[in-house]
């Protein structure tokens, strides 16, 4: 199977990651902030730190970039994006909902994203062209056809105001069955399995999203930028299942796909 061995290495490295944050968080750890203003561990350094040895050890030709300054070039025409801890502020709180994210990069875009949780015990995980699974069982996005009867998760409402749909946005909202805001992992984990519709993520990073993107559109469903891309690097997504792709365009102005009704 294509991208076996990767992908092996792959949820290796997250589980080991994951292991040690634990053991982190159990002692204790501080937190710092970045010139972002996000913040920091040790408890990222060192998971970051597992997953460039056991990545790199295993594929010495593929590049690496992480969140905490992870970057080493590429001979292969590969890239390892790794995000040590994807919701480091749950992290520090002492929330759930947080997780070691893997991607593989190649010419043809993203080709495998591991996205494991292990305050939840679940390694969700998807390869290019083989679909998208959480602890053996097979992901798919869920069936709903219109805003009423779809959860909306959407991200970072402390910046709202500053958003170019900010003015339709309240309105919007009001057209689902339910709104939720956990933050960027678990929200885009319930897309890929059929808890939650649409997903909008206002700013993020290259590795906040290649593990995301592949699960959502392996499980079936839509990846979008705001102006209408599909990248992992555009610092912002909106993502949704096949019926609501129309209806997440027209509400953030980039019109249809091309070839779509």
């Amino acid at each position: 199977m294509p991208f076996e061995r990767e992908l092996e290495a792959a949820r290796r490295a997250a589980s080991l990651a994951g292991e040690a944050v634990l053991r982190l968080r159990a002692a204790g750890v501080a937190a710092e902030q970045k010139s972002d203003l996000s913040p920091v561990t040790e408890a990222d350094r060192e998971a970051e730190r597992i997953l460039a040895a056991i990545l790199g050890e295993a594929f010495p030709a593929d590049g690496l970039l992480g969140e905490e300054g992870l970057a080493k070039a590429a001979s292969s025409g590969r890239r390892w994006i790794v995000d040590p801890i994807d919701g480091t502020r749950d992290f520090v709180r002492g929330g759930v909902s947080w997780a070691v994210m893997i991607a593989l990069e190649d010419p043809a875009g993203v080709a495998l994203g591991v996205v494991h949780m292990p305050m939840l015990a679940a390694t969700y995980h998807a390869v290019r062209g083989q679909g998208a699974w959480c602890n053996g069982r097979r992901l798919r996005v869920s069936a709903a056809q219109s805003l009423s009867s779809a959860v909306l998760c959407i991200n970072e409402l402390e910046i709202a105001n500053r958003l170019p749909f900010a003015d339709r946005l309240l309105e919007w909202m009001s057209r689902f069955w339910a709104v939720r805001n956990w933050g960027g992992c678990q929200d885009a984990v319930m897309l890929a399995s059929g808890q939650a519709d649409v997903w909008i993520e206002p700013n993020g990073k290259l590795w906040d999203f290649a593990p995301l993107k592949i699960l959502i559109e392996e499980a079936g469903g839509v990846f979008l930028n705001f102006d209408g891309g599909s990248d992992p690097g555009g610092g912002n997504c909106a993502a949704c299942t096949p019926a609501l792709e129309a209806e997440l365009r027209a509400f953030l102005g980039i019109g249809q796909a091309q070839g779509s009704r």
